[in-house]
């Protein structure tokens, strides 16, 4: 397997890339909306809300925190989760920035 030579890349676009990586499957953009929707910690009813296995949504989990866009709590048994306010934020301004580039840019296009 080759090398990914994200080094050669800047810290803006490996963030991007990273970010949008995490929410590049169906199921976490779900889980997002979901989190979005209930406005709150969430615990249990994430698993009821997707056509997916426990284990499946858990591992999706996994992927969104490890990225930071959301967070989780130890409630008892349970891990309630939530949006990372911080991380989300910053996402929204990165890809807002991404776009206002296109913006200033899109005359120029072939």
């Amino acid at each position: 397997m080759g090398l990914t030579k994200t080094d050669q890349f800047t810290e803006r676009q490996n963030e991007i890339a990273a970010l949008a990586k995490a929410i590049g499957h169906p199921a976490r953009v779900a889980i997002i909306e979901h989190l979005l929707k209930e406005n709150s910690c969430v615990c249990g009813s994430i698993v009821d809300a997707l056509p997916l296995a426990q284990a499946t949504v858990s591992q999706h989990l996994k992927e969104l925190k490890t990225a930071g866009i959301i967070k989780g709590n130890i409630e008892g048994t349970s891990i309630c989760y939530c949006i990372n306010d911080v991380v989300w934020n910053k996402f929204k301004g990165i890809l807002s920035a991404l776009f206002e580039e296109y913006e200033l840019s899109k005359n120029k296009c072939c």
